[in-house]
């Protein structure tokens, strides 16, 4: 792993998508944005959204949230992910790799009551601090390896 490459971080919903990026050093994972699209499979504003911030970040891998249940098993929100990774790949020539997301939506909710956040505002901002728990946990089993 090479420390100033820089990585995005995805967490894929069924109607946004929550965007995280590594600083230079990679020390931190900041969150950027929420992509909102119509519906889940409308990915051509989406795909090109996350191909401008790729390259002016000078991005080099992306790492996306892979939602498993509880239990560990794969379920049609899994072939929905594995179906927008294959698409990222096509279209921006990165490596995309897949992370467990569980638990991360309700970190991220926690993290954001704890922080003052309004519960009006909290489902606003959940899909991008869900990106940046999705990236840090993914830096965290990089310094482990």
């Amino acid at each position: 792993m090479a420390g100033a490459e820089i990585t995005l971080g995805l967490d894929f919903g069924d109607k946004t998508v929550g965007v995280a990026v590594t600083d230079g050093l990679f020390l931190t994972a900041q969150g950027l944005e929420t992509i909102h699209r119509e519906r889940w499979n409308k990915w051509r504003k989406t795909l090109a959204r996350i191909e401008e911030i790729c390259k002016s970040r000078e991005v080099k891998r992306i790492v996306l949230g892979y939602p498993l249940g509880l239990d560990g098993v794969e379920g049609e929100r899994c072939e929905r992910t594995k179906e927008f990774k294959d698409a990222l790949e096509k279209r921006l020539d990165l490596p995309v790799e897949l992370v467990d997301e569980r638990f991360t939506t309700n970190m991220a909710n926690r993290l954001m009551t704890e922080g003052g956040v309004r519960s009006q505002e909290l489902k606003s901002h959940a899909d991008m601090v869900s990106a940046v728990l999705i990236l840090e946990s993914w830096m965290e089993q990089q310094k482990r390896d």
